[in-house]
Parts: C-alpha cells; sequence; structure tokens
C-alpha cells in the first residue's frame, strides 16, 4: 500500500516549515483550550483519536516514516506524544465536568461525600506502589528483549553520526541551540525553567482549583502552563527527534533523508538588516553603535514591557495589584522569556534573523 502523493506533499510542506507547523499547532492548542467542553466529550474525542490511531498506522506503509519511527531510540517518543495527549484529555475531561458543576451550584466531584475520603501510606499506597513496581519490571524486561537497545560502536571523532542527536530529553535543548548561544540555550533558559516551577507556589496563591480539577477558575494559569508545556517543549522534543534530519536540516515526516539537501539560508543580524539593507550605508566600527538598535529593543523588552503590561492590559493590572511589584517582576520576566524565545525561533524561521544583539568583540549574542 502507498500513500497518496498529494497527501504526503501536503503534510510534508506544512510539517517540515517550522514556523508553519509551530503556529498550526499553537492555534490548534488555543483552540482545543477554548471549546475544551465539547472536545473531550466521549463522543467527540473518541473519533478524533481514532482517527489520529488511524493517521499513524497508515503513515507505517511509508518506508521513510518506518524507518524513522521504528528506530528504538524514536519508539518511547511516539509513545510520551500519545501519552501526554490521553493524560492532558482525561484531566481536561474532569475540567469540564467540574466547571459544569460549578456553574450549577454544586461542588466539585472531589469534594462529594464518598469522594472525601483518607489514604494510608501503609498498606494502601505502599501496596499501590509495590503492584505498580512489579508490573512495570515486567513491561520493561519484554521491551527491552523485544526491542534491542542502539548499542553502536565506540565514539570515532573521525566519523560522527550525522544527524548528531541528544538523547531525547535534551532534544529541546539541543533545538534551542540552534537560535542561541550556549550560554543562553544551555545555560540560562534551563535555569529559568527550573526557577519557575519552583517559584510557582510562591507566586501563585490562589485557592481556587486546589484539590479539584478546574479550568475556569485558573483559566491564565493552565493555559500559559499547557503552552509552555506542549509547545516550547514537548514540541521541541517531537520536532528534533522525528524532523531534523542529515546537516540538521527539516524534513518532512514522508521525505527521504537526503545527505545532500541544502538550505540555501544567509542568517543576518538585526544590526545587518537595518544598516545595510534598511539604511543602505556600511556597518559602524564601534560596536556598542553597531548594536545599540538591538540593545534598546531587548531593554524595551524586558524593562519598559512588564511596566507597559500592568498599566494599559487590564488583566496583567489585576495581577500585578494582587501579587505586588515583585512578585508581579519574577512572574512577568519568566513569562516574557518563554515568550521571547519563541519569537526569537519564529524569527530565525522566517527572516533568518540570527541574533538580535550580536556583540562577538565580547562573545555576548542574543
Amino acid at each position: 500500500m502507498e500513500l497518496p502523493k498529494f497527501y504526503t506533499d501536503l503534510v510534508n510542506a506544512v510539517v517540515s516549515r517550522a514556523a508553519v507547523f509551530v503556529i498550526l499547532s499553537s492555534v490548534g492548542l488555543v483552540l482545543a483550550m477554548k471549546y475544551y467542553r465539547v472536545l473531550t466529550k466521549p463522543k467527540v474525542a473518541g473519533p478524533i483519536g481514532l482517527g489520529a490511531a488511524f493517521l499513524l498506522f497508515i503513515s507505517f506503509f511509508d518506508p521513510q516514516f518506518k524507518t524513522v519511527a521504528t528506530l528504538p531510540d524514536n519508539v518511547p517518543i511516539i509513545m510520551m506524544v500519545a501519552s501526554v495527549t490521553f493524560f492532558v484529555w482525561v484531566a481536561f475531561r474532569q475540567m469540564a465536568l467540574n466547571d459544569e458543576r460549578l456553574e450549577k451550584g454544586l461542588p466539585p466531584k472531589e469534594a462529594e461525600a464518598g469522594e472525601v475520603q483518607k489514604t494510608f501510606v501503609w498498606p494502601d499506597l505502599v501496596y499501590i506502589e509495590f503492584i505498580c513496581l512489579i508490573l512495570f519490571t515486567v513491561f520493561l524486561t519484554v521491551w527491552s528483549i523485544a526491542l534491542k537497545a542502539p548499542l553502536e560502536q565506540p565514539a570515532n571523532p573521525a566519523k560522527t553520526p550525522n544527524p548528531s542527536k541528544a538523547p531525547w530529553y535534551f532534544l529541546g535543548l539541543q533545538e534551542m541551540l540552534v537560535y542561541f548561544d550556549p550560554w543562553i540555550a544551555g545555560v540560562l533558559l534551563p535555569t529559568m525553567i527550573i526557577t519557575g516551577l519552583m517559584m510557582l507556589p510562591y507566586i501563585d496563591k490562589n485557592p481556587k482549583g486546589n484539590g479539584y480539577y478546574t479550568f475556569k477558575e485558573r483559566k491564565f494559569a493552565i493555559s500559559i502552563f499547557m503552552y509552555g508545556f506542549v509547545v516550547a517543549w514537548v514540541l521541541l522534543i517531537f520536532m528534533g527527534t522525528f524532523l531534523r534530519g542529515p546537516n540538521w536540516n527539516f524534513f518532512g515526516p514522508y521525505e527521504p533523508w537526503d545527505i545532500h539537501k541544502l538550505e540555501p539560508l544567509t542568517n543576518v543580524n538585526l544590526s545587518e538588516i537595518i544598516y545595510l539593507q534598511v539604511l543602505g550605508v556600511g556597518m559602524p566600527r564601534n560596536w556598542f553603535i553597531r548594536e545599540i538598535w538591538g540593545i534598546l529593543l531587548v531593554l524595551g523588552y524586558f524593562v519598559a514591557m512588564p511596566g507597559l503590561l500592568a498599566r494599559f492590559v487590564p488583566m496583567f493590572r489585576e495581577f500585578y495589584k494582587q501579587l505586588g511589584m515583585i512578585r508581579y517582576s519574577v512572574f512577568i520576566v519568566h513569562l516574557l522569556v518563554m515568550g521571547g524565545m519563541l519569537i526569537k525561533m519564529l524569527l530565525r524561521w522566517t527572516i533568518n534573523l540570527k541574533y538580535l544583539v550580536g556583540i562577538p568583540e565580547y562573545f555576548f549574542n542574543i
């Protein structure tokens, strides 16, 4: 069985263009959260899930897709995407049911008399964990026998793999290294992810949603978390696993990984766009004059934007009143970093922008 060419060409054309793929994924996530009550109903979610499973099944008839998807390293990523989708659906289904109950004046399902009960660590929790340990050990044993670990030859600097990929849990970071200097992609951004997660309980003290599922009462918090988790992390892992081929070029899921594929891209800095393309003059010799536009843009984004949002956007004005200056500043800076990361990636994909601020004299690039 051979997949229709119009279908494979369409999928390759959309998915291999990173900007289009990410924008469509972002729009799809926004629409899914907006219409979560309808989309999570079993009679709606069921056909969607079956349709996705059917597309995945017929995709294995394509030789290129089968080769990439059945690599021992890549099988867990398919399972990860499927499990993330399933458990997100379960959570949002519980949210939809509880939000409907709250609108009717009823307590959330978790607060019903029959649902409120104590679970003791011993013996209840220990027994459950022990049974799960046994079942998962059996699962891993069968998996290790059926799917051999991809052990290769000892590393040889004279013959490196192409593409050379990090383990799946670092593929998001490896993808970010394409767009940022190592000190940003490898140090600053991971640090801010960790500090942001650590600070969440201290920044967001809203008692609503504690102990029960709800989306209506925590729309902003859940939406930001979902966007950061799904688009800014899971999607990057998916792209690094299935769409990045030889020479780290983008390939469609049904497109052969041709090592000779060339991407005629000329990455330029913001200063080069302004002086050479817009003003039509030569580049200044002084690094500060050369990069002043990017410096002002970055300072305006991180210094002026928090105040402007708090002053002119009602939602952020309310956040400022609730959180205070310090907690609001921490919150908004982390939010702007996440948004700035995606904006920078889109700029690279659309206009080949390399750096907003490029100061190689001092190894400082943004």
